[in-house]
């Protein structure tokens, strides 16, 4: 769990999920340093670091309807340290502490990543719709920063890019399941992705300069 010692590492970290961020041509809720330093404070966050204390990877907890949902939001990995399985024990780390802290709270995420996908199916996640979701004011104000929000506000905020998952401590399944169900519908998951972008983006990309759109088979299954 992080500290507030590790305050120290805020600045770096919030750059590098811009960075990402950026990268991915997705877009996130920004958050200062400021902010990052005081989950730190609350014992609020995950941080990973090597034994000569280089960051390596981080995530925190948010709370939403007076606590009745958490997300563990920010979850970032140094560039060095990506696919080395950093990530997933974050993950795991922040969703004990967060049942640890909110043992009644429903756990909730949105994410475009088939990757992430995989790691909170291997906790007990599930996919929902957005209506399943917090409805809480400020948490959907803090996708005003993300690329996508203007998709987001044209569906009513019933869908977007980002597919919701969600852990509900009085109904859920077994992490056995919702793992086997990923791993047996990831091919479709990964269209549904495609879709998504596709059918979201469509009304938002200008037509080439032939004047003809791209294909939906060319978005679906040549990517």
């Amino acid at each position: 769990m992080a500290t507030s010692a590790d305050s120290i590492y805020a600045e770096i970290i919030t750059e590098e999920m811009a960075t990402s961020a950026a990268a991915r041509g997705t877009g996130i809720a920004r958050r200062s340093p400021e902010y990052v330093a005081k989950k730190m404070e609350e014992g609020k966050a995950v941080i990973a670091l090597t034994p000569q204390n280089d960051w390596v990877g981080f995530c925190y907890i948010e709370t939403w309807g007076h606590g009745e949902y958490v997300a563990n939001s920010g979850l970032i990995v140094a560039q060095p340290y990506r696919k080395s399985g950093v990530a997933r024990a974050i993950k795991r780390k922040i969703f004990e502490l967060s049942r640890e802290k909110y043992p009644q709270a429903k756990i909730f995420g949105l994410t475009t990543g088939l990757a992430v996908m995989k790691i909170n199916s291997e906790l007990g996640y599930e996919p929902v719709t957005y209506a399943e979701l917090t409805q809480d004011e400020a948490f959907w104000a803090g996708c005003k920063s993300c690329v996508n929000y203007e998709i987001l506000m044209s569906k009513d905020r019933k869908n977007c890019m980002c597919t919701a998952m969600l852990y509900d401590p009085a109904d859920h399944y077994e992490p056995e399941e919702t793992k086997r169900f990923f791993e047996e519908n990831k091919k479709g998951l990964e269209r549904l992705v495609r879709f998504k972008e596709w059918k979201l983006l469509r009304p938002f990309i200008k037509k080439s300069s032939g004047g003809k759109s791209i294909g939906f088979l060319h978005h679906l299954f040549n990517r």
